[in-house]
């Protein structure tokens, strides 16, 4: 008996077992006599345990509750209805997100390498040694003369 089996069965868990008695009803796996009665043990089952034992002897899935996908459901519908997507739309989508990731990462390396070397011709930048000037003021002038030069 492992731990998950004494876990109390839901609604949803026991209509999945419903399921999956009928089907083997239609595969021929059950008679309808035993289809009745194991539908019914289905239906008055508390445990996933009790659960089991009512498909314990039928190929394919059992009655527990199912295991987490890694495809969401209307995923695979939808490449199951449109092929094509597969060929197409799946791979440009790829190369799309990759293309915006380079992007965004040769973005972010352009703007640290501008602030490391400055943004003006001639190296001047927010480096140790540059002036900085606030906006609004006039550069002194410089030549023969002045106290700038």
């Amino acid at each position: 008996m492992s731990k998950r089996g004494a876990f109390r069965a839901s609604d949803s868990d026991r209509e999945q077992v419903i399921e999956r008695l009928h089907q083997a009803a239609t595969e021929g796996r059950i008679v309808s006599d035993e289809l009745e009665h194991r539908v019914s043990a289905a239906l008055k089952a508390r445990t996933y345990d009790e659960l089991d034992e009512t498909v314990a002897d039928l190929p394919g899935p059992r009655g527990r509750a199912p295991a987490r996908r890694t495809v969401p459901q209307f995923a695979l519908s939808a490449v199951r209805a449109n092929p094509w997507l597969i060929v197409f739309a799946i791979p440009a989508l790829a190369v799309t997100a990759a293309m915006l990731v380079a992007a965004a990462v040769l973005w972010m390396v352009l703007a640290v390498v501008v602030m490391i070397v400055g943004g003006h011709p001639g190296g001047r930048g927010l480096g140790p040694g540059s002036r900085s000037r606030r906006p609004g003021l006039r550069s002194p002038r410089r030549g023969p003369g002045s106290y700038w030069a």
